[in-house]
């Protein structure tokens, strides 16, 4: 099995080389394909207006000045060299992606645009709520394992599989929980703040506001202690209201 890596934190991430280390227990065919810096918040971006630059960092291992989307374009149709990979790993992402956070993460995107040119693909995300703790045993203890059930069950071309990891001491992790996308949204807190020179500016906060985790979601998976695993179409049409709209407008 070919494996392709990519990221939104950058080549040289933490949870990259995590990831690289678990995809070693499944495969001895690894690229990596990320970029140069963190892309957090990049969605699923592409750089259209300047060119991009790739840096080969080792073989089959390069660093690419662009989005997490460029990465995967990038080596699925110039960089990686003879057979197409059979599964695309994305992150693993520091902190998680949950609920409305896949709208806005890169983590999220690089899967969804290896979906989009035929690979199988799984996001992978760790939750960080302890601070001076790195959580990275519990993806380090699992992850190798919940990927190679995935491979064996499989699922349709058109969905990306979203996994998150609880930020728990490996003896309180429970078992894998499949579930639901849930809603959360970022607070839209705005620091305006002034530069040396006295020009306003302003930070957008990561803040999100705080909702009730509904049951049967991800976010209450993860806040339960469960790994968390939810399927995500690629096609968002909302069929119900397409009917509706339908009966409406005829």
């Amino acid at each position: 099995m070919r494996i392709l890596i990519s990221n939104d934190d950058g080549i040289n991430a933490p949870g990259l080389a995590v990831l690289e280390s678990v995809a070693a227990q499944v495969s001895d065919d690894v690229w990596v394909v990320a970029p140069e810096t963190e892309q957090s918040g990049a969605a699923h971006s592409l750089t259209l207006h300047r060119p991009l630059r790739v840096r080969h960092i080792a073989p089959q291992r390069f660093a690419v000045d662009g989005t997490p989307t460029d990465c995967v374009m990038l080596a699925l149709n110039k960089l990686i060299s003879g057979c197409r990979p059979d599964l695309m790993l994305s992150g693993i992402n520091m902190g998680a992606n949950l609920a409305d956070d896949v709208t806005y993460s890169g983590t999220i995107a690089a899967a969804f645009e290896a979906a989009l040119l035929g690979i199988p693909a799984i996001a992978l995300s760790q939750q960080w709520l302890r601070d001076g703790v790195e959580p990275w045993k519990v993806a380090e203890a699992h992850a190798g394992r919940l990927i190679s059930r995935l491979i064996s069950i499989g699922w349709p071309a058109d969905v990306v599989i979203n996994v998150n990891f609880p930020d728990r001491p490996l003896d309180q992790v429970e078992a894998a929980v499949v579930g639901r996308q849930g809603r959360r949204k970022y607070g839209d807190i705005l620091s305006e703040r002034v530069d040396p020179r006295g020009v306003p500016y302003y930070w957008i906060s990561g803040t999100r506001e705080a909702m009730p985790a509904a049951p049967g979601t991800d976010i209450a998976a993860v806040a339960n202690g469960a790994i968390s695993v939810t399927a995500l179409h690629l096609d968002m049409t909302d069929e119900a209201t397409c009917a509706e709209l339908q009966r409406a407008l005829s």
